[in-house]
């Protein structure tokens, strides 16, 4: 059984209302009271309120969205900025890649992996501001996966803890995926952590267990995005594999930093996966005023 069908059994399961079962009343019928009968069972009954288990599910938060804001991140209440139409246009073709049917659809497609050659380059900044993005649609929800397990950012952005998540399920064969999931209270928007930092994280990143995590992840929500935030592909073997397995990959560039031959290697790297899309970050604005790319406040 798959790490979501246990989680489902599990939700089905608990969310049943339970019920305390009062003593049985014996029947009265051809018999006195005072013959071995207690009348106990009737007082018990007067005073019987039924009591409803609270089902289990994922925790909940509350995003702290000034602070966000302060990072540059795009927010629902914010309206119409510079940085949100931006987004609103990467995420476009994104969103047609992966609910493309017929003979240009791409497998896994709604798996997405948002990466970069190095350090700094915003790559955290880019993968949440698409994914908040995204949770923006009528029709479409995401799941924001920080898979950067050797440097996680996502929790100084978000305001999120030591949480459990993507290591430790994959892990602990007992932790099912409700277990690890974190809501928001941007509805169409949750949340799955790094997890326990581990020696291992690229054989666990490489496991028949994460693969099989990603095909039920792309296959099991017909409406739902599935975004990376991945490790420096230079720096870490983690990022190369989670590449092998994506549907689509977005790799953010540092505008007049990172050098052509820094951006040529780290595609070679990352050409097992068919569909890659670049992100200029950082740069100034062209003639004419107009800006391609984005500015970011925190490094990522």
């Amino acid at each position: 059984m798959s790490i979501i069908e246990k989680a489902a059994g599990k939700l089905e399961k608990e969310g049943t209302p339970s019920v305390k079962q009062a003593p049985a009343v014996p029947s009265n019928s051809g018999n006195e009271l005072g013959s071995g009968t207690d009348n106990s069972a009737n007082e018990t009954l007067q005073g019987f309120s039924p009591t409803f288990a609270a089902p289990p599910g994922p925790k909940r938060i509350t995003l702290n969205l000034a602070k966000m804001r302060q990072y540059g991140i795009v927010t629902p209440d914010e309206g119409r900025t510079q940085v949100a139409e931006q987004f609103r246009v990467i995420k476009r073709p994104l969103l047609t890649n992966a609910f493309n049917k017929g003979a240009g659809m791409i497998k896994n497609g709604n798996l997405i992996m948002v990466t970069s050659a190095l350090a700094g380059e915003g790559k955290s900044f880019c993968t949440v501001n698409l994914a908040m993005s995204i949770a923006m649609e009528m029709d479409r929800t995401v799941l924001l996966v920080d898979a950067d397990v050797a440097r996680p950012t996502l929790p100084k952005i978000l305001g999120l803890g030591t949480e459990r998540g993507l290591l430790d399920l994959l892990l602990d064969e007992k932790l099912d995926m409700a277990d690890v999931l974190i809501k928001t209270d941007i509805e169409k928007l949750t949340l799955l952590t790094a997890g326990k930092r581990h020696s291992h994280s690229t054989e666990l990143l490489a496991s028949q267990s994460m693969a099989s995590l990603l095909r039920e992840l792309a296959q099991r929500y017909a409406d739902r995005v599935v975004i990376f935030d991945s490790p420096p592909i230079l720096l870490t073997s983690e990022a190369r594999v989670l590449a092998s397995q994506m549907g689509q990959i977005v790799l953010v560039v540092e505008a007049e930093t990172t050098s052509q031959q820094t951006v040529k290697e780290t595609l070679r790297q990352i050409e097992s996966c068919d569909v890659v899309n670049l992100i200029y970050n950082k740069a100034r604005s062209f003639s004419g005023g107009e800006y391609y790319g984005y500015y970011y406040h925190e490094p990522a």
